[in-house]
Parts: C-alpha cells; structure tokens; sequence
C-alpha cells in the first residue's frame, strides 16, 4: 500500500504559479471494466427437488428441500423400517454439498400390494370365533363382532417384504432425486451469478464517475481557496500557498480507495470464476469493498462523491443479501 500512496503522490502535479487560471492537474490510474466471463458454477443453498418412483412392491417419493445455513446440516424423515438407511443418505449429502440446511423426507405407499397379499389363518380364526362365542354363552349379555376376530395377532397374516430389494430401489432413487436437487441449485446460482455481475458492473462504473470528477473538484477546491484570500483582501504567500493546497488535496484524495474498490472487485470476479463454494470468500470480499465505500464517504466534499458513496453501499449490500444465498 505504501508503494502506491507513493505513486499516487508522484502521480500529481502542483504548479508553483498562483494565477486563478492555471490548472491543478490530477493523473488518475485507468483501470479495465470487468468482463462477463459467462455462466459460473456457483450454487444456491435454496432449492427443492422431489422424485416418485413405482415398484411392484409400492410407490415412494423422495424430496429433498434445503435453506441458508452457515454449514452443512442434514435431517431425514424416513419409515422406521428403514432407519438404517440414515447414514448411506447423508454420507451421500456430504460427499457432494457443502453448506446448507437440508431436510430429506421419504414417503411409502404398499396398500396394494399388502391387500393383494392378505392372508387369514383361518385355523387361528375359528379358534378365536369359538372363543367369543363362549364367552357371549356365559355372560349372556354383548355381541359378537367380526372385527374382534380380526384384531386377534396372528389371525391377519401380511407377508414379509424384502427390505433389502426395496432398500436398493430407494438409495437408486435418491441418488437421481440428489441430482436433480444439484442442478436446481445450479440454476439458482446461475441467476444469483447474473445479479452479482450487473451489480459489480454497476460498482465499477460508479468509482469511474468519481475518478473523473477528482480533477473538476481539486481545481474547484482551490479556487475557492484562493476567492477567500482576496474576499479578506490577503495576498497569500505562493509558496505557503501551494504547501495548503498540496495538504488539502492530500486529505480529500481518494485515489488509493478507489485503486482498492477496483481491486476488490477484480477479486471477486476471481472468486466468481473460479466457481464451487464461494459463500463465504464473497461475504469476506463484502465486507471489503463496504470498508473502502465508507472511506470514500468519510472524505467526500462533494455532493456527486457522496451520491456515489451512498450508491456503492446500496449496491454493495444487495450484492451481501443475495451472496447469503451462495454455498
């Protein structure tokens, strides 16, 4: 930083002449507008997939939703029977999500297949109809009710499933659902990604303005000076003068923030292009460009850098909103 303070200083001419018309020269460093590198694959943490599959066995569905979340949380609502399937399921999350708050609920329907396959043991069924109906002889009194009968464990026989072939078909589904859950997030990233582009097009053509201005506004700067001296009718001594108006131009210059406001933003378009999980490499450089924005307004004179200073921080806490978004 010291280098281009130096820079900065040696960048500037300053006349020994007090002649109202002369002209304080201000030599500002040019610096490219950034380039739209096209899509970049960075990805929202707010998505929502969902996946139904039918199987002779029954249909299940599979969703999976997720929001912000500082790191990576996941949550499964699953049947009991298939609890064990927990750690296959998310150990298949962290092997390709970073960050976010993931909830994955399964759902199971095999009514038909279960009254397809219902079986009455009919021995077992006689035996307790037999029963009841002793029971109603003695106490003379309540009626008999099918249903009783069927209550009885053991009466009602429901066939095993295979867990172990359903279980395969299930982690198949949630391998697809996964993917489409990536790509939806994909597709937001890549909206997010369109919004951060404009809005560091926007930063940069904002510095620009300011830098253009710097020369109208030193020149004004000393003028003014100088229109004070002669309203008290004081005849300056030239040297002291141009020493005033080299500090003067010292405390206003913005040169160096504005170099580093570019800087910033070059860096993040790095960050961008690099793509993955940038979340938080882009809060850190917001954080930045909102330090350098703050500089620039604690050292504008003028209402144009101040209008500038306040659209800098308006764009660039737009720009932190969506990227809590970002993975």
């Amino acid at each position: 930083m010291k280098n281009s303070s130096l820079s900065n200083k040696k960048s500037r001419h300053f006349s020994t002449q007090t002649d109202r018309n002369e002209i304080w020269q201000y030599n500002s460093t040019q610096i490219l507008a950034p380039k739209n590198e096209g899509i970049i694959m960075i990805y929202s943490m707010t998505a929502f997939a969902s996946l139904e599959i039918k199987k002779d066995w029954g249909n299940a569905v599979w969703e999976i939703r997720s929001v912000n979340q500082r790191y990576l949380e996941t949550f499964f609502r699953l049947p009991e029977q298939f609890r064990s399937l927990e750690n296959t399921l998310r150990e298949t999350l962290r092997q390709k999500l970073t960050r976010g708050k993931i909830e994955c609920t399964l759902r199971i329907d095999n009514k038909k297949q279960t009254a397809a396959e219902l079986h009455i043991n009919q021995e077992l069924a006689t035996q307790v109809l037999q029963s009841l109906q002793w029971l109603k002889q003695q106490a003379g009194e309540g009626e008999l009710n099918l249903t009783d009968v069927l209550r009885y464990p053991g009466v009602v026989e429901v066939p095993e499933q295979d867990v172990d072939l359903i279980s395969q078909d299930l982690l198949a589904a949630f391998e697809q659902v996964v993917s489409e859950f990536i790509a939806m997030r994909q597709r937001e990233g890549e909206k997010i990604h369109t919004l951060l582009t404009q809005r560091l097009e926007a930063i940069h053509e904002e510095q620009q303005k300011v830098r253009s201005k710097m020369p109208e506004i030193l020149q004004w700067q000393r003028e003014r000076m100088l229109q004070r001296f002669e309203e008290v009718q004081l005849q300056p001594d030239p040297q002291r003068l141009e020493q005033e108006l080299i500090m003067l131009a010292q405390r206003i210059d913005v040169a160096e923030e504005l170099d580093r406001l570019q800087l910033h933003v070059k860096e993040t378009q790095n960050i961008l292009r690099k793509g993955g999980a940038v979340g938080r490499k882009l809060d850190f450089m917001m954080q930045e460009l909102n330090r350098e924005s703050n500089t620039l307004a604690s050292k504008s004179i003028n209402v144009d850098v101040t209008n500038s200073a306040i659209e800098l921080k308006v764009l660039i806490e737009q720009m932190r909103e969506q990227i809590q978004n970002l993975e």
